[in-house]
């Protein structure tokens, strides 16, 4: 699927089964909820903090496509081609990152 497939998708399920979308305000605090449900995974599966018995069902793929539907519903909403979008950073990383990381020290 790319990605103005998915954009289509979710405006589709949206005009079809979420009756309409939240307004963005909404949906910028239900992404940030989203992110924080991914961090929480993160920090108990990779980091140092451990699950707690309620935290056992913990689906991380699930979380993330929560996290990519919202963003979808925000960058339909403000009219954001997520190809275009995606495409334009990528060449800017390239260009202002072309060395950056290969002579970061850290990384080696």
């Amino acid at each position: 699927m790319t990605l103005k497939e998915a954009q289509n998708l979710v405006d589709e399920w949206i005009k079809t089964t979420g009756v309409r979308y939240f307004n963005e305000l909404t949906n910028t605090a239900i992404l940030m909820e989203e992110v924080g449900e991914v961090a929480r995974i993160m920090a108990r599966k990779y980091g140092e903090q451990s699950f707690k018995k309620s935290d056992e069902a913990v689906n991380l793929p699930d979380e993330m496509a929560d996290v990519l539907f919202v963003l979808i519903c925000l960058a339909n909403q403000t009219g954001i081609d997520l190809t275009d979008a995606l495409q334009k950073n990528l060449e800017k990383k390239s260009v202002r990152d072309a060395k950056r990381h290969r002579d970061n020290e850290k990384l080696r």
